[in-house]
């Protein structure tokens, strides 16, 4: 999670972004679907959706220039691409392929339409600052499960760059063009019988060790169980995806927090949450979970929230030890 929502304001807002304009024979795309929707209150689509992208070369995410969060996702209808920005207050969206209808339904939601911000009282100065300075912060639900399952997988005890680089190479190599006009290399993630065939050599060359391979497998084999549990309450998610060997408590809460929006599921286990929350709240940058826990409990029910609004804050503490190193398995 830590390494996931950077303090630095410029990763999570839409500048900076780039779209390449693809050479050849452009390829022939049917209309696309439209929707307009406009939020009960303020809107960062940065802050919103940035959670959703896994680096920033993930072939199934892109901020353009104009504005425009663009998404390809594996819907339960199909493929389909997301095109989605604010003009003057309102969130205008256009969709393609077969998963078009359901990703313009389900705009509002992965928009924080569920989300209740004013559920959340800060009594803390830097929550309470941070809350003023990111006004237009809503946790977004996507609806999908292994969406977010595979991609927290891939994280499970490596650098953030070595999971990136895994789901980039495996999405590239597995998953299929987003369909319509979407900026150049971007990809629809593997549907579960794609990922279930991927040969063990092919996980090896991405950098993945058997384990989290091995996670993966089952998890997409019980895939249409997994999928249910978007429908469930985010803490009876959580112990259907811990059912699987090899899914725990961090990774169950880095994909309800996503699937979800669920405002209470804060990561345990991360390597560097709690320190930060420690440090940010009571000057403890050796701060365990259980102490972090005990710092959220004023929270309780919007800990998550609480955790993202100090990861923004910039409050983390100085680094006192090397970076941990990459690894690559893919050479041995």
């Amino acid at each position: 999670m830590a390494g996931r929502f950077p303090s630095r304001p410029t990763p999570t807002t839409l500048r900076g972004g780039d779209v390449v304009v693809p050479a050849g024979v452009p390829r022939q795309v049917t209309a696309p679907g439209r929707r307009a929707w406009t939020p009960p209150g303020p809107l960062d689509l940065g802050l919103v959706l940035g959670p959703l992208r896994r680096g920033p070369a993930d072939p199934t995410f892109r901020a353009t220039p104009d504005g425009s969060v663009w998404r390809a996702s594996h819907t339960p209808q199909g493929p389909g691409t997301l095109r989605v920005a604010l003009r003057n207050g309102t969130a205008e969206a256009e969709a393609w392929g077969p998963g078009a209808d359901w990703l313009l339904e389900q705009l509002p939601e992965l928009l924080g339409d569920l989300d209740d911000p004013g559920a959340f009282e800060p009594r803390h100065r830097l929550l309470a600052l941070a809350r003023k300075r990111r006004p237009g912060l809503r946790l977004t639900r996507t609806g999908l499960v292994l969406e977010s399952l595979i991609p927290s997988v891939l994280e499970q005890k490596v650098t953030t760059d070595e999971a990136y680089r895994a789901w980039r190479l495996l999405v590239r190599r597995f998953g299929e063009p987003a369909p319509g006009p979407a900026p150049e290399r971007m990809h629809v993630m593997p549907g579960p019988r794609t990922w279930a065939l991927i040969p063990s050599w092919e996980w090896h060359r991405a950098g993945v060790d058997d384990k989290r391979a091995s996670t993966i497998l089952r998890a997409v084999r019980a895939a249409a169980r997994l999928e249910q549990a978007a429908g469930m309450e985010p803490a009876a998610a959580r112990a259907r995806l811990e059912l699987v060997p090899g899914i725990g408590p961090w990774t169950s809460a880095e994909t309800v927090q996503r699937s979800h929006g669920a405002a209470d599921s804060v990561t345990v286990g991360d390597l560097h949450l709690p320190g930060i929350v420690g440090y940010a709240l009571a000057g403890d940058r050796h701060a365990d979970d259980e102490a972090m826990l005990s710092l959220l409990e004023p929270y309780a029910g919007q800990r998550h929230r609480a955790a993202r609004l100090i990861l923004l804050s910039g409050a983390v503490p100085p680094r006192r030890a090397p970076r941990m190193r990459r690894g690559d398995i893919g050479r041995l």
